[in-house]
């Protein structure tokens, strides 16, 4: 498994538009967001929070069916 530093809310979101992901809405400190894919809608919710820990992305990323290795790619 790669390395990954602590990522901001914002700087996850950033990446994960990088994967066709939009903004979808915001309520309260949260952001949902969606894919539309071939086989359906993916969603998901990330905080906008100064520091994610690390159980907190990778569920984040479960949501959206990235694995780690991708994600890190693009870091």
């Amino acid at each position: 498994m790669p390395n990954i530093k602590n990522l901001s809310g914002k700087e996850v979101i950033k990446i994960l538009e990088s994967f066709g992901f939009e903004q979808l809405r915001q309520k309260g400190s949260h952001i949902i967001l969606t894919k539309k894919t071939s086989s359906g809608k993916i969603g998901c919710v990330v905080p906008n929070h100064k520091d994610l820990a690390l159980g907190t992305l990778k569920g984040i990323l479960k949501q959206a069916n990235i694995t780690i290795e991708e994600f890190s790619k693009k870091l």
